[in-house]
């Protein structure tokens, strides 16, 4: 890997796309709203906001939503935990890292979506062909996101462990920059940077998540926010409507994509292959004992690691108040058929 695999043109648009698990940043804007009960909402660029607007289930609020955004999922829970923010979505990893550092935070909503986007990324003409070839190269990751432990189980199931390869543990602009520039081997990551990247023609997928993580997104509040009986109520509110966005995404997978390559500054035909790669495939479920026990799975997985401080039950984490006749944990995910890249 000498050569740059993508145009410059590209690395903007995939700078300011930190999706659900990596590097700190954050701002503040606010949503006008009925009432005078103020809910303070985490959020990614491209994020919550905007599928909720998009949907139109913003447009009767009986409260007031406050926005911070974030451009990944451990600061915004490091907000949740400071009381900033009440409420905020992430992926399967960056609550089990939260709960391993004895954070104040609460799992209320749980999605399923296909784990494709989940992927460690080779150039196109890479000798590697199986995750058994990465034994001795160099692959970068962001710590404690989804792709962590996607790596992780991946190389397990190649009968390898993370001391079999050179760990680069980068967050996604700097890991761009080493995966274009060929510093790196591989690149473990998620959507849209997957889609983005496959988008080139010049990168090739060596293996995804599919039959190795849960595929989980979670909805996480905060214990002092579910303790206020107005805030709590709000939140389940909030939760529904989230829900119901989800659907309306399926339903209108192109009108979404617009959507969200406006958010983001990705290509229309990028944000419509990660919208059906993974994006759009999420499915409201259960935070059932299938969920509480894959995810322990990540939590056992990282502790014996050494890679949080201690080892935690999941299930004192979690709150599912709002699981309202949904559908289990492992009910397959949503499907537009083959995602074009």
């Amino acid at each position: 890997m000498k050569r740059s695999l993508l145009p410059a043109v590209l690395l903007l648009p995939l700078a300011l796309l930190a999706s659900a698990c990596s590097s700190p940043s954050s701002a503040a804007t606010d949503t006008d709203g009925k009432g005078s009960l103020v809910l303070n909402v985490g959020d990614q660029k491209g994020g919550s906001e905007a599928v909720l607007r998009a949907a139109g289930e913003l447009d009767d609020l009986p409260y007031r939503i406050t926005w911070s955004t974030f451009t990944s999922g451990p600061p915004l829970l490091e907000a949740i935990n400071a009381k900033a923010v009440d409420t905020g979505a992430v992926g399967n990893t960056p609550p089990v890292f939260a709960a391993g550092a004895d954070s104040k935070i609460t799992v209320v909503a749980a999605t399923h979506g296909d784990p494709a986007g989940e992927a460690i990324l080779v150039a196109k003409d890479s000798p590697l062909r199986r995750t058994e070839d990465l034994k001795g190269r160099t692959v970068a990751v962001a710590q404690g996101s989804s792709a962590h432990y996607q790596l992780i189980a991946s190389l397990r199931k190649a009968g390898l462990s993370l001391s079999d390869i050179k760990v680069s543990l980068l967050q996604p602009a700097d890991a761009l920059a080493a995966f274009t520039s060929g510093k790196v081997d591989a690149w473990a990551v998620w959507d849209p940077y997957t889609s983005q990247v496959l988008a080139s023609g010049k990168a090739r997928v060596l293996t995804d998540g599919r039959g190795v993580v849960n595929g989980l997104g979670f909805q996480i509040a905060s214990p002092s926010a579910l303790a206020d009986k107005e805030k709590a109520a709000a939140i389940g509110d909030y939760i529904e409507r989230l829900r119901r966005a989800q659907d309306w995404v399926h339903k209108h997978p192109d009108a979404w994509a617009k959507v969200w390559a406006k958010e983001t500054g990705l290509p229309y035909e990028v944000a419509l292959a990660a919208v059906k790669r993974s994006n759009g495939t999420r499915i409201p479920v259960a935070i059932d004992k299938d969920a509480i026990a894959s995810e322990q799975q990540i939590a056992d997985t990282f502790a014996e690691l050494k890679l949080i401080p201690r080892t935690f039950d999941f299930a004192d984490y979690v709150d599912n108040r709002f699981d309202k006749n949904l559908p289990p944990s492992t009910t397959p995910a949503r499907s537009y058929g083959k995602a074009t890249s």
